[in-house]
């Protein structure tokens, strides 16, 4: 319904329409609006990351505070599960096996997979897309899965390898019972079930690399070795540098194929730190040492985090 303005300067029979709000300050503004909108789409994932990773990592960190085992009530007991981390044998071994365990890994599927990137980054290789998808199988399958697979191929009496080995004059048992080979084998499965991954990120790393520098490089002279070190190397350095922290914090996690095929053996042998806090939670129902334990690889995996970060940060100064 029109209403006639009484406003001071308006005309006899001029509509009055009040002024908008300054800023659009209003109770509802769209800014707010805006906020809330945003607030209620958040609401569901913060929810299920409170109720499944932040409450209990919380409930973590207090039980390692504590002598629980699951039936008595937790008596807090201060640092003594902090200090017994870095005084029991066990747990000393386990953290020695986790670092050969890393040693093996890392530095192996980073050649393999920096190798195959360049081979299948190569323009002139045929069906490279048919290649790309065949290597990546393995990544797609379970860890788990693999382990099973690859303990019948080694199996000393039914396994395809051992058979062909024999074919060439080479006998081995039964790797996954010699405390000598069972870690480099656990390694080197791993090794197959995860390069495709971080070959991936090389590739992306190389196609990111101009191929003017190429270029420009061949027609000075410089030959593929020339190449490799003078322009991919130095380019891939923070593609590199991500992909060793990756594979090194997984490494620092290796659980599931050692569990399938040695258990830890033979003699403790690959029993690493995660399977330590398997042994002791679920086994021993130490909760409290077990929940200490986590925490120092937590720690320790924040720390290579953040020395990637550190590098990282340094080399783009460095490159500006």
């Amino acid at each position: 319904m029109a209403t006639t303005a009484t406003h001071p300067g308006s005309r006899p029979g001029q509509r009055y329409v009040p002024p908008a709000p300054l800023g659009g300050r209003g109770p509802l503004s769209a800014r707010m609006r805006r906020r809330l909108t945003i607030l209620v789409f958040l609401i569901p994932a913060v929810t299920i990351l409170g109720a499944f990773v932040f409450w209990p990592m919380i409930s973590a960190l207090l039980l390692s505070f504590t002598n629980a085992n699951g039936f008595r009530v937790p008596e807090f007991i201060g640092l003594e599960n902090y200090l017994a981390v870095f005084t029991d044998e066990q747990v000393l071994r386990s953290m020695g096996n986790t670092v050969l365990y890393a040693a093996l890994f890392t530095p192996t599927v980073v050649v393999v997979a920096l190798l195959l990137a360049l081979a299948l980054n190569h323009p002139r290789l045929p069906l490279r897309g048919m290649f790309r998808t065949f290597l990546f199988i393995p990544f797609i399958v379970s860890l788990a899965v693999a382990a099973f697979a690859w303990q019948y191929l080694l199996d000393p009496q039914i396994g395809l390898v051992n058979y062909w080995l024999r074919g060439l004059g080479v006998q081995i048992g039964n790797v996954f019972q010699d405390p000598a080979l069972a870690m480099p084998a656990v390694a080197l499965i791993a090794v197959w079930k995860t390069f495709p991954f971080y070959m991936i990120v090389f590739l992306a790393g190389l196609q990111d690399i101009p191929p003017s520098l190429y270029e420009a490089a061949r027609m000075d002279g410089a030959g593929a070795w020339g190449r490799f070190r003078h322009i991919t190397v130095p380019l891939l350095g923070n593609t590199t540098g991500f992909v060793v922290v990756i594979a090194t914090i997984a490494a620092l996690q290796a659980f599931d194929q050692i569990y399938v095929l040695t258990g830890g053996g033979p003699y403790r042998s690959t029993q690493t730190v995660v399977m330590q806090i398997y042994q002791s939670g679920f086994k021993d129902l130490d909760l409290g040492f077990a929940a200490a334990l986590s925490y120092v690889l937590l720690v320790a995996t924040l720390i290579l985090g953040l020395v990637q970060f550190w590098i990282s940060s340094r080399r783009a100064e460095a490159a500006v």
